[in-house]
């Protein structure tokens, strides 16, 4: 992508995964048969890991687009799970990345046997695709799904995958050249007892990456860390008819039937996709970004009611919501935010099933051979920024009004829930809820 692309930007979504494999200490004489010994000599913050010649998947490995299309329906479900094990632990807003949650996942399912590996694949819900699969095949769906996204010029999503490893911690080769050949992972080799300088190259890089969207992720490490995986996703959607800053006024949005506040508020008039779920008494508006995707923002009926909300989100309910949807010209009034969440995972994924993961009966035997192995931490750190700027207008739509249920003035002035979807593949990208506008 062109650097230029980014001048205007709706919202900037970043997203971090970190995972911390807990070894014991490792003797000199197995630092000598260390795979990575071979460039000591090589400063720490230049020793990037090189790797033997990997072929990248080819083009015609079977993998059709009826398995994306599976794919993406069920790691959307365990989106909506984890999301629900989120907001069940606070009333605050909320902001997750599924899509980077299930490939830091993958990355764990080339390093585990067993059961370890059984709990991922089932956790991620995926267990009903493995069946018919080899052990390569759903790591070779995401490199799919995830070269299919981040070569889509409009769409404005960069992805990628980096590990920082002790410099005294061995990894098998084969997971070193499967994890180079599906996630185009990169290697740094650090000093984890030198916390100060490890971390000073760690958020510099993670900076770096994410065109300075997460600056200082870490403020301290574990001096006992043996490798730190980091996913990270950075979208930057244009709106393809944006909102006139000049008609964005303070308005007052009602967190409860107790509480407001006052936020900037953007208006617009146009053709809008919307529907009135009467089941789950709430509208739903679709509005497009450029490069094939689209924010749904659902607002409940009543203040308060997105806690109902949250319990029944599914791919069904998702898709009978697009199902239904109709244009029709609406007036339309939506908070400017800023959203800025930081996840412990651990005891959320635990919830989900994924338990060996991280402990001592950890089987990473794919990843090391040295014992003991386990995944200390998983964390996200994800950011969203919603305003008037995108492109400009294009050309009116030429789809038929029709009048329906939905009324022509929506005004989201409370509690709402937001997803954002790549429609070729039906990709849940992110996934949230707006319950303060005014809170990061």
């Amino acid at each position: 992508m062109k650097n230029g692309i980014y001048l205007l930007l709706l919202s900037e979504i970043c997203v971090e995964f970190i995972k911390a494999g807990i070894k014991p200490n490792i003797s000199k004489e197995e630092k000598d048969n260390n795979f990575f010994e071979r460039s000591k000599n090589v400063s720490i913050s230049e020793e990037w890991y090189p790797h033997k010649n990997i072929s990248k998947p080819s083009e015609d490995q079977g993998l059709e687009d009826f398995s994306l299309y599976n794919l993406t329906e069920k790691t959307a479900n365990f989106g909506f799970n984890l999301y629900r094990k989120i907001a069940m632990t606070h009333d605050n807003n909320v902001i997750i990345s599924p899509l980077s949650v299930s490939a830091l996942m993958t990355v764990y399912m080339l390093a585990a046997k067993g059961e370890t590996y059984r709990q991922i694949v089932k956790g991620l819900n995926l267990h009903a695709l493995k069946d018919s699969m080899d052990r390569q095949h759903l790591p070779a769906l995401f490199k799919q799904l995830t070269d299919k996204l981040t070569m889509n010029q409009e769409l404005l999503l960069m992805q990628g995958t980096l590990s920082f490893i002790q410099k005294d911690f061995r990894l098998k080769e084969s997971f070193l050249n499967l994890s180079k050949q599906y996630f185009d992972m990169e290697f740094l080799r650090v000093d984890f007892e030198n916390f100060t300088q490890a971390k000073l190259l760690i958020n510099q890089n993670i900076y770096k990456r994410t065109k300075g969207k997460i600056p200082d992720l870490f403020e301290e490490l574990d001096r006992h860390n043996k490798l730190l995986l980091v996913d990270y996703i950075v979208f930057k959607g244009k709106w393809v008819y944006p909102f006139n800053s000049k008609f964005t006024e303070m308005e007052t949005f009602h967190i409860n039937k107790y509480r407001s506040v006052k936020v900037p508020m953007m208006f617009k008039s146009d053709k809008i996709n919307s529907t009135f779920d009467e089941n789950l008494k709430c509208t739903v508006i679709k509005i497009p970004y450029r490069g094939n995707a689209h924010m749904l923002i659902v607002i409940p009926e009543k203040e308060g009611d997105y806690i109902s909300l949250e319990d029944h989100l599914s791919t069904e309910v998702v898709e009978s919501w697009l199902g239904n949807m109709k244009i029709r010209t609406l007036d339309i009034s939506v908070p400017k935010f800023k959203l800025q969440q930081k996840y412990k995972m651990k005891k959320l994924l635990h919830a989900l099933g994924i338990k060996n993961l991280f402990t001592r009966t950890a089987d990473l035997s794919h990843l090391t051979d040295q014992e003991y192995a386990a995944v200390s931490q998983v964390v996200q750190k994800a950011v969203i920024e919603v305003d008037e700027e995108g492109t400009e207008a294009a050309a009116a739509s030429g789809s038929e009004i029709i009048a329906f249920t939905v009324p022509p003035v929506i005004k989201v002035d409370r509690p709402f829930l937001f997803m954002i979807f790549e429609e070729t593949f039906k990709t849940l990208l992110f996934i949230g809820r707006v319950v303060d506008p005014t809170k990061m």
